[in-house]
């Protein structure tokens, strides 16, 4: 059943609080996406692309983030490469290392193309000038890293529950070493623009525990940035008896990082991390 629409009993939409927004999925550049954004005749004052871990989809990131859309920032979350719509592009003769980094290859290159896309989708004074940021948790904090290394488009990055190390003794496809040993952000921190980072990590992450993974990465993203007189760029969180997921106090950090991007003045509650 249908009905004339009412502007004194609109439609039911998505809500952050008691702002609406709305979900819609695109094919970008051959990606499968699902973007959050703010409702017709808001403007859109951001892009920020999310990515995911291994082994889960788009639709997890769903309403994560929604505090942005609600400030005028459009969320792109695609699945990643090998995942979500797209596992049966996935080869059969990798193993599970080599799956979470054939995932991560594709998805940095498909990137740029991706990007492109957005000029096309929301005009290219928001996709190919600041601000563009750039969100990934776990192996999605892997692409993250790289694109800051690859992407001189994106302006500020976030990169939770992951790891900078990349030592992977089980992947031994050629073009995934080289991979490896092209970005390794550990001995290629110095690759990346030194833009705004925020490495914020689970004190109580199992998979990434904090002395093996997110303690060798800070330090070789303190030194690059210094070299580079960018310092005060880098931005290093951890969260007492966080596992590996996002916490809220996580999130909430994140969503102060980007809030915090002079190009995109805005207040947010103060902070309440736990």
């Amino acid at each position: 059943m249908t009905r004339a629409f009412s502007p004194t009993d609109p439609h039911a939409t998505p809500l952050h609080g008691h702002t609406p927004y709305q979900i819609e999925r695109r094919v970008l550049a051959g990606v499968p996406c699902l973007i959050e954004c703010p409702v017709d005749g808001v403007e859109i004052r951001a892009l920020c692309i999310v990515y995911h871990g291994a082994w889960a989809a788009k639709e997890g990131k769903l309403g994560v983030y929604s505090a942005l859309v609600a400030r005028g920032v459009a969320m792109v979350i695609p699945d990643a490469a090998l995942h979500g719509e797209r596992q049966s592009d996935t080869p059969p003769s990798l193993n599970a290392r080599e799956y979470v980094w054939e995932s991560v290859r594709r998805t940095v290159a498909e990137a740029s193309a991706l990007i492109d896309a957005l000029g096309d989708l929301f005009g290219p004074r928001l996709a190919y000038m600041r601000p563009m940021w750039v969100v990934g948790s776990s192996m999605g904090g892997y692409v993250a890293q790289t694109l800051m290394q690859t992407e001189r488009r994106v302006s500020r990055v976030a990169a939770l529950i992951t790891s900078g190390v990349w030592a992977e003794p089980e992947v031994r496809q050629p073009e995934l070493v080289a991979f490896l040993d092209a970005y390794r952000p550990v001995t290629h921190s110095g690759q990346a623009a030194p833009i705004p980072f925020l490495l914020a990590s689970g004190e109580a992450d199992p998979t990434f525990p904090l002395a093996a993974h997110h303690a060798p990465t800070a330090a070789a993203y303190r030194e690059a940035y210094a070299q580079a007189g960018a310092a005060h760029q880098l931005h290093e969180a951890t969260f007492a008896g966080v596992g590996h997921y996002t916490s809220v106090g996580m999130r909430d950090h994140v969503l102060r990082f980007f809030l915090a991007d002079p190009n995109f003045l805005t207040d947010f509650p103060a902070e309440s991390d736990a």
